[in-house]
């Protein structure tokens, strides 16, 4: 009986481990996401929250599952769009380290100035004729997550050498 019961387990674990490679054979995960993702699997299985844990340090131990990679992804994919605080806020609600979001962010910081342009110019014609077009332009690139000195920058018409 002992032993159905730990072989019944062992399947189960080997299911959620089935269904974790599943979703990262898809996209990269965090781990926090991968978690969030496979616990209600997981608890259908009857597989307590150690079981998750173990299943993604084996993930992370074969290097399928990374917190670097997904980092790096994940900021390749929306340093266009959005500017350097967003995308720290976006990583730190998944569960990214501060010391990997700080390494890999370092890497975009000289672009900071021209992908920032590249966000306002897209929504943009030109430079604010009026005080409201001109709030309603800071609005727009802080909701973007781009930093208030370089919006600043931006709207003046300086170009990064000037500075």
């Amino acid at each position: 009986m002992i032993q159905n019961l730990k072989s019944s387990t062992e399947k189960n674990i080997i299911l959620l481990k089935k269904r974790a490679l599943y979703y990262l054979g898809k996209r990269e995960y965090s781990r926090l996401e991968l978690h969030k993702k496979i616990k209600a699997f997981a608890q259908e299985l009857e597989l307590e929250t150690q079981d998750i844990k173990a299943i993604l340090n084996d993930l992370e131990g074969n290097a399928w599952l990374s917190d670097q990679r997904f980092t790096e992804q994940f900021i390749l994919s929306k340093k266009n769009k959005y500017g350097v605080e967003k995308i720290r806020y976006e990583l730190k609600v998944r569960g990214v380290a501060d010391t990997i979001i700080n390494t890999e962010l370092v890497k975009i910081k000289t672009e900071n100035y021209s992908l920032a342009k590249k966000i306002w110019a897209k929504k943009f014609d030109g430079a604010p004729k009026s005080l409201e077009e001109r709030n309603k332009q800071i609005r727009f690139l802080q909701g973007r997550g781009i930093d208030i000195e370089l919006i600043h920058q931006i709207l003046s018409g300086k170009s990064f050498e000037q500075l």
